[in-house]
């Protein structure tokens, strides 16, 4: 440790995101650190995150959780994908699921296959040929071996907090109750040194991270690093967000249900659903969201729906001088899709990796702004695709962003597939073709060309190959138990 610049570590902000970063430095790095986290019991969360996408399995692995034992503690349900609803056409349903459809080879995907067999009159539905797709429809499950899912979770946010706390607090991290009333800077270069607390109390550190949300309290408040606006492409803008008592087995899937200005969120877990009226305000008023809200949820309301204000876009810089932002404090997209807790959890793989061990300078920095500002691009990219790929014309919110102009990144790859039936992953890219092309399809967008590389096959040979993938994803959903019954033997909530 001899040399070493870096030793203290000020996490400021709770919540999901602090206690992620607390938990992954002190599980990684913690003989090197000494890590304090600071939070005000009188600062509410915005607790909305209650839904990941698979990265999360990996993140657990790198706090070395039981899986078991963390989804009971946070009521935690299994998740396979998301049903979209009323997104294509009102009373259109798809399920983007987080598996892989059919089997592809070096020269192409293989919806090229099936957009071959589906020219000469047969080959069903491409979902057919996904086996997490399948599972998700028929609410079966199983982590065994021999159905090796690609899932994700539903947790309780507030929760998983909770539960990070304690095994934070187990391995050493120190817990400062208070509010940040002010943030000192050094005069020479405006490096953060201390925190100052409402009880007077001074919290010293050699680097700071910011979770405290859209406020942005060390990063926007204090370093004054600005935040690019990204409404023009996604206008929405509010939430209500409430809780619901059900009684109703939960399915391996988040709904996504489209209304006139927007969506609705619902969230399974083991006792309750979350829900959560996403809106813009440009085209509905709080109080018609609130109605909406009333009339679109289902069951009893545990508590008073809450209205979350946020704005999409991004951080200038998510890394500045020795402060690190994660979560809300260094951009929001939006809760379609689920990213939000994935962009926090990668941001803190990230930091891991780069640590300033040496110091924090500009070319260590700069490198973690690239990689940050890559991936944010290539999801914002991802989610505009929901909203513009639409034949929804049935208000001003779906007939703007279905004619907006967008990223022009965005218009390639919608160009590519529209032409040539030809869909990629970028390198360090989130969403892999098979998401890209279960939502462009789902939403009505056909390709008007493909590659022919399934004339290579004689017809019955295309149909023999295409009939055995299905059989055997039937056989295997088929011997899979229900969700529920599987969530009940392995983790039920406490």
């Amino acid at each position: 440790m001899d040399g070493q610049v870096v030793r203290k570590v000020v996490v400021a902000g709770g919540g999901s995101a602090g206690w992620m970063a607390a938990a992954a430095l002190a599980r990684q790095l913690g003989p090197l650190l000494d890590i304090v986290l600071v939070e005000s019991d009188e600062i509410g969360t915005v607790g909305v995150g209650e839904s990941t996408v698979p990265t999360a399995r990996t993140f657990n692995a790198l706090l070395k959780l039981d899986e078991a034992e963390f989804m009971s503690a946070v009521q935690a349900t299994f998740k396979l994908g998301i049903s979209f609803e009323n997104w294509g056409q009102v009373g259109d349903r798809y399920i983007h699921s987080f598996g892989q459809i059919g089997k592809s080879n070096w020269l192409g995907h293989f919806h090229h296959f099936w957009l071959e067999a589906r020219a000469q009159g047969f080959g069903g539905e491409l979902g057919d040929y996904c086996l997490e797709l399948k599972a998700a429809e028929q609410h079966r499950f199983d982590a065994g071996a021999e159905a090796p899912l690609n899932y994700a979770y539903h947790i309780d946010a507030t929760l998983y907090g909770r539960y990070l706390r304690a095994k934070c607090e187990g391995d050493g991290v120190r817990r400062v109750e208070g509010k940040i009333v002010e943030v000192k800077q050094r005069a020479d270069d405006g490096f953060i040194e201390a925190l100052v607390l409402g009880s007077g109390e001074v919290v010293e550190g050699d680097l700071f991270i910011d979770c405290t949300g859209f406020r942005g309290l060390l990063i926007n408040g204090a370093l004054g690093v600005g935040f690019e606006d990204w409404g023009r492409w996604l206008p929405n803008d509010r939430a209500w967000a409430v809780q619901t008592s059900t009684d109703v087995e939960p399915g391996p899937y988040t709904r996504a249900i489209a209304h006139k200005a927007g969506w609705l969120w619902g969230i399974p877990l083991q006792r309750r659903v979350g829900n959560g009226l996403v809106f813009s305000s440009q085209f509905m008023s709080d109080e018609e969201g609130l109605r909406q809200l009333e009339a679109m949820i289902e069951g009893e309301m545990l508590i008073e729906p809450k209205l979350i204000p946020f704005r999409a876009g991004r951080r200038h810089k998510a890394w500045e001088k020795n402060c690190v932002s994660l979560g809300l404090a260094a951009g929001f997209i939006e809760p379609l899709e689920s990213t939000s807790i994935h962009m926090i959890m990668i941001a803190i793989h990230r930091l891991l990796q780069l640590f300033p061990f040496a110091g924090c300078n500009p070319s260590l920095s700069d490198r973690f702004n690239h990689l940050a500002d890559d991936e944010i691009l290539k999801i914002r990219d991802f989610i505009v695709l929901h909203y513009n790929v639409t034949e929804r014309a049935d208000s001003p919110y779906w007939d703007h962003v279905r004619t907006m102009e967008i990223p022009e990144t965005l218009a390639h790859r919608l160009a590519l597939f529209r032409d040539n039936g030809h869909v990629f992953q970028a390198p360090g890219e989130l969403f892999q073709i098979d998401s890209w092309l279960q939502v462009m399809m789902g939403q009505r967008l056909e390709p008007r060309g493909h590659h022919h590389m399934g004339r290579l096959m004689p017809p019955a040979q295309l149909r023999g190959a295409l009939h055995n993938l299905k059989l055997d994803i039937t056989r295997a959903v088929e011997r899979m138990p229900s969700h529920q019954v599987f969530i009940d033997s392995y983790c039920p909530a406490r």
